[in-house]
């Protein structure tokens, strides 16, 4: 069949929005699976690493999952998932023509990851960019998330493959940066800033991980990496502080039993306030 001219006499087919034969913009946005409703995206992201990025991802699905929200946790760390461990999570995960049931932690947080999938958790996974992204995807497409509130994506650090992934085949609808309080905080989280304006991604707030660590014995507050600079960061870039949480070794004990369900982290309440705006 012969394409039908367009009447416009000025018409460029790309840039004429009458012209059968424009080209709108393409979305690399992936289809969720048939049997997943998902109400927010959010992505937890960090511009390095050893920020413990999924120690927060965990404690805000813990918040969330206390205050009522039907919650689950994406672990888009292909390459050093830890969310299954520290859930106590073993897997392997259940599949059917329907496609792939997360596994479901002690407080109902659903959850999704690479070592829920291969037999053996300490197995690495020495794969390409293409293959660890693609994956991603199908954690998307082909995973059975049921109705969620929450959707939250735990991402690796920096800002490679996977997050350009997430943002683009994703409804991603803003993320959470981590950082710690460090001199180069500013230009950790400009680079994940930067990246996330780039994609026209939100960011909801800035949380510091090991702000600071509490004696047991005098309560005195130590500095262990030195002073605070996430005010600044945050106000220079416009942006809210969403928590501050400090050392908690039993955090890091839970984590490590897999006990990490029983955790209550009162830090990060202002981020619970932030995601229930929108």
């Amino acid at each position: 069949m012969a394409e039908k001219n367009c009447s416009n006499s000025s018409c460029s087919k790309e840039s004429c929005a009458g012209c059968p034969s424009a080209k709108g913009p393409q979305s690399f946005q992936v289809e969720p699976n048939i049997y997943t409703e998902v109400k927010h995206v959010i992505g937890v992201v960090s511009g390095k690493g050893g920020v413990g990025k999924s120690m927060v991802t965990a404690s805000l699905a813990n918040l969330l999952a206390e205050k009522g929200y039907r919650v689950g946790i994406m672990d888009a760390d292909i390459t050093g998932p830890s969310i299954p461990k520290m859930y106590g999570l073993t897997g392997p995960a259940e599949a059917s023509e329907e496609g792939i049931l997360p596994e479901l932690t002690a407080n109902q947080i659903k959850v999704m990851s690479l070592n829920l999938l291969i037999p053996d958790p300490e197995q690495a996974v020495v794969w390409r960019g293409p293959v660890i992204a693609g994956t991603v995807k199908q954690f998307w497409s082909d995973v059975i998330w049921g109705e969620l509130d929450y959707l939250l994506v735990d991402m690796p650090p920096g800002t490679g493959d996977v997050p350009l992934t997430v943002f683009q085949s994703l409804p991603v609808e803003g993320i959470l940066v981590v950082t710690s309080p460090q001199d180069l905080v500013q230009m950790i989280v400009k680079k994940a800033y930067n990246m996330a304006k780039l994609m026209n991604i939100p960011i909801l707030g800035l949380i510091e991980n090991y702000s600071y660590l509490k004696c047991p014995d005098c309560g005195k507050i130590i500095k262990v990496f030195g002073e605070s600079h996430i005010e600044e960061a945050a106000q220079s870039l416009g942006l809210a502080v969403a928590g501050q949480m400090p050392i908690d070794p039993s955090l890091a004990e839970a984590a490590d039993e897999g006990r990490f369900a029983k955790v209550q982290n009162p830090y990060l309440e202002e981020a619970v306030k932030i995601l229930g705006k929108l």
